[in-house]
Formats: C-alpha cells, sequence, structure tokens
C-alpha cells in the first residue's frame, strides 16, 4: 500500500517546515507526499527544498485557489490511499500513517478518521480545542457533526466514483465532501480513537467572525445542493458541538 499525504500551500514559509518535517519522520515506508505550491513568494519554496527526501514530490504554480490545488493534488496522487496535511498542521506522533494502513488493510473499509486537537499557533505545546470524533450514523451531518477533514483518509476509488472538492464553495467544500461521501454515498468507514493531527489556530474557515458566518452559509448550501433538509436549529446545533472541543 502507498498512502499519499496532500499538502497545499501559499507563503507558508513559517510553518511549511514542521509539516514536511512530521511526514518524513513518519514510520510507515510506503509514503508519498505530494506538496502543491501556489506560486509563493516567500521562503516557502527554499524550504521546501532544503527538506526533500525520497517520499516528497512538489510543484511550485499559479493556482486558482485552495480548493482547486486540492483537486490537482488529487489528480496527481500516486497513493492507493489518500490524506491531506495542510502547512499549519503536523502529524501527532510518527506512527500515524501505520494507523491508518493498518486499519485500511481491512477491505470493509473505505476511509478511516481520528481525533485532531487545535494548538496555539505560537506554542504548539498548547493545546486549545480537542476534536474528538466518534462513529458515523446518518443523520448526524444535520447535527453538525464532522470528521475532522485532516486526519481523513479515503482510498483513491473513493475520489474516482464521488469526486473531489466542489470549487464552487469558496470555504465550505471540505463539508460539501465529507456530507456527500459520508450522508449521500454512504461510505463505509472507521473512526480512529486517538489523536492523529495537530492544526495550528489561525485557519481560513475560522479566521474571523465573517469568515464563520460565509462558512455556515455554504455548510447549509451543501444540504441544498443534495436535497437534504436542514432544520433552523442548524447553526446553533454546530455551534455547541463546536463550543464543547474547547478545553
Amino acid at each position: 500500500m502507498v498512502v499519499t499525504v496532500i499538502t497545499v500551500c501559499l507563503n507558508a514559509e513559517r510553518t511549511i517546515g514542521s509539516c514536511i518535517r512530521s511526514v518524513a519522520q513518519q514510520t510507515f515506508p510506503g509514503l508519498e507526499h505530494l506538496v502543491i505550491d501556489g506560486n509563493s513568494t516567500d521562503g516557502t519554496l527554499d524550504e521546501i527544498r532544503g527538506l526533500a527526501h525520497p517520499h516528497l514530490r512538489w510543484l511550485s504554480e499559479p493556482d486558482e485557489g485552495l480548493y482547486y490545488a486540492l483537486n490537482k493534488g488529487l489528480a496527481l496522487a500516486r497513493g492507493e490511499v489518500i490524506g491531506f496535511l495542510h502547512a499549519d498542521d503536523f502529524f501527532a506522533h510518527d506512527e500515524v500513517l501505520e494507523s491508518i494502513a493498518g486499519a485500511l488493510s481491512d477491505p470493509r473499509y473505505d476511509a478511516c478518521y481520528g481525533d485532531l486537537e487545535y494548538v496555539a499557533s505560537e506554542d504548539v505545546s498548547r493545546v486549545v480545542r480537542r476534536w474528538k470524533s466518534e462513529e458515523f450514523v446518518p443523520g448526524m451531518f444535520g447535527r453538525g457533526w464532522m470528521p475532522p477533514h485532516p486526519t481523513f483518509y479515503a482510498r483513491s476509488g473513493v475520489y474516482r466514483r464521488f469526486g473531489g472538492f466542489d470549487t464552487r464553495f469558496s470555504l465550505g467544500a471540505d463539508w460539501d465532501l465529507m456530507m456527500r461521501l459520508f450522508e449521500v454515498k454512504r461510505i463505509r468507514s472507521l473512526y480512529l480513537p486517538s489523536v492523529l493531527v495537530r492544526m495550528r489556530t489561525g485557519g481560513l474557515s475560522n479566521r474571523n467572525w465573517r469568515n464563520v458566518l460565509r462558512n455556515n452559509v455554504e455548510c447549509v448550501g451543501a444540504f441544498r445542493k443534495y436535497g437534504r433538509a436542514v432544520s433552523a436549529s442548524y447553526p446553533l446545533a454546530k455551534l455547541c458541538h463546536r463550543l464543547a472541543q474547547f478545553r
């Protein structure tokens, strides 16, 4: 089995190094790290070149944004299993990909996911929020649930059959993708009850209240896209689900 980790970045000089190192330190031998850079103008490319290793492939060219770049990564990935690790993120320990490969060695499952910790951007030893997941049950998206998408790994065939990120969404394409795969297509998933990824705070979708509002509007749009009813209490349910994660 080959596991491809896709990282998309743009002017990520400050964090891309820790991301690449966390992949390079994985004990699982059959990995590919595919870095898609959007034509950075800072020192990002110097960081990438300086951390080159046999499992790393990268390219740098202008693109149309985050989700276009992620789809480009999906098209270029060589692995039988694919996941995403953003430039601000890093693996929680060196055996994460071992556990993912072990889980998906079972042909009964199409995908797996685990827990995620948000850490302070200037002090990654300080955990500020723990996104503890659980086994999926149909209808959970309507209650504000989704798996922590940076911990989500799926067989490449899942993306070939059901598609990648819908670029009509500017902030909510990850929600749309997860909802499509879990609620609509009902892929067979396995929950791994441990922290797999640590994410620095300050991501695009929760960077400010305007983005939070826009993200929620797009999530409602995903329900309508698939002809699913969404209750008036959905935004409050999603907010409560998130607030319970803070320490």
